[in-house]
């Protein structure tokens, strides 16, 4: 399930989509904002474009809203259900829980956008390696 070849070990890895040789973005996770979502613009590894047109990571947006519905839906569950919590609580458990979570939104929000296009390529995998 974790192999390479599937869109799951590119994902958490942070793999470029069609070899999962290269790396997706410059830099390791981090919460430097100018550094959360800089990305190279080939894969250094197949030269993959990853812009592949002007704006197209505005589509990631979409991604990003529903990761953020997600995680503030289980995050009220679990503080009005487990900890019976307010709603004030549990508002201020949602505040807390999106702002820690945004870096790893922003980059899972690109990289899954990216994936629906670009699918693993094999060939190129070994030519490269």
């Amino acid at each position: 399930m974790f192999q390479k070849g599937t869109k799951l070990y590119s994902i958490l890895n942070n793999k470029c989509p069609k070899c999962q040789e290269g790396s997706f973005f410059k830099y390791g996770f981090t919460y430097i904002p100018n550094k959360i979502i800089k990305l190279h613009e080939n894969c250094p590894t197949c030269d993959l474009k990853y812009v592949i047109e002007p704006s197209f990571f505005y589509g990631a947006m979409y991604v990003s809203y529903g990761i953020t519905v997600a995680l503030s839906v289980i995050t009220f569950l679990i503080v009005t259900l487990i900890f019976n919590g307010t709603l004030l609580q549990s508002f201020a458990a949602i505040f807390g829980v999106l702002l820690f979570m945004m870096p790893v939104n922003l980059r899972l929000s690109r990289i899954l956008w990216i994936h629906m296009f670009v699918s693993f390529d094999k060939n190129t995998a070994i030519k490269k390696a």
